[in-house]
């Protein structure tokens, strides 16, 4: 007798293994494979972007590091040491803790998160980037401030949403495990507020397969129901390591990302992100780690997944 989510993953296989029957000719494009480069730390981009390209990596989700207006990565320097690499901007990694909180009960946080919001939307804009990455409450701060948390988030970050509108990018709201934020923990609660907010801007869902190991029933089933809302996956095992390190069940994410079609869309990307374990990894982007372990990570989870595409495609 099978367990419930052997059931649910022979469903997926299922309809993947009718959709490359019917439909052969939509799995002739790959997963466009992306890599989040925040948890490098402080690492001279010129390194990270070769690493990316020896490593066969097209794309990347870059930090969004514009704090301040004197803060950050210059559009300029970065599209200049990108095309020496071959390297493209997938999305950009927005970036909120309790100084710029949309949900925040202190009107100074709030305003800190509209103003971060509009330099990084126009910084993503201008290095090509498809997608900016929003987090309706402070990551690293699971304890809520109060019961007004989500119509706070919600009107903080209407004031804003015109800029994705304006700059033509997606803005993707990211679900995150409730060890590490207190609003939005799942597919569902992400189609929640997106339909609250109401805005054309405001339309997309980055996902992320750590955070749902524990606030999904099943993974694969999830991706499903985000449906074309999705436009980034972050990755990482089931240790938040190097894809392959874990007992993360590949196969049945590729399958579904297969079924909704993602890889013959521009805009949806699969960006691993192995932070390691632990309740807040937001440190680790102040701080140097040894190349040699950066390379390992990156190229043990290109390698594993290109591998596992390529099992799932051939079956």
């Amino acid at each position: 007798m099978k367990q419930n989510f052997e059931i649910k993953n022979d469903r997926i296989r299922e309809q993947f293994l009718q959709y490359k029957k019917e439909h052969p000719e939509k799995l002739k494009s790959r997963l466009k494979f992306s890599w989040s480069n925040w948890g490098f730390g402080l690492e001279d981009f010129e390194v990270s972007c070769d690493r990316l390209n020896r490593a066969g990596i097209s794309y990347i989700e870059l930090h969004g590091n514009h704090y301040g207006a004197d803060l950050g990565y210059r559009p300029s320097e970065v599209r200049k040491t990108m095309e020496a690499y071959g390297i493209q901007v997938g999305g950009v990694c927005g970036m909120f803790s309790a100084d710029n909180d949309l949900s925040s009960n202190r009107p100074i946080h709030r305003q800190a998160a509209i103003d971060y919001i509009k330099r990084e939307a126009a910084f993503t804009a201008e290095v090509g980037g498809k997608y900016m990455l929003v987090c309706p409450a402070a990551v690293g701060r699971s304890q809520k401030y109060d019961n007004s948390e989500l119509e706070r988030s919600i009107d903080s970050l209407s004031r804003v949403a015109d800029v994705f509108v304006d700059y033509g990018i997606r803005a993707a709201i990211e679900p995150i495990r409730s060890a590490e934020t207190s609003l939005v923990h799942s597919v569902a609660d992400a189609q929640d507020y997106i339909a609250r907010l109401n805005h054309p801007g405001v339309q997309h869902i980055n996902g992320d397969v750590y955070h749902m190991l524990v606030e999904e029933s099943h993974i694969g089933e999830a991706l499903l129901k985000a449906g074309k809302q999705l436009t980034n996956l972050h990755m990482a095992d089931t240790n938040r390591c190097a894809l392959g390190e874990g007992s993360l069940d590949l196969d049945i994410i590729i399958m579904a990302l297969y079924l909704l079609d993602y890889n013959n869309d521009d805009s949806c990307f699969v960006t691993p992100e192995p932070l390691g374990p632990g309740g807040d990894p937001y440190p680790m982007q102040h701080s140097k780690t040894d190349p040699a372990i950066l390379d390992k990570l990156v190229f043990d989870s290109v390698t594993y997944f290109r591998e596992r595409e390529e099992a799932v495609l051939s079956m």
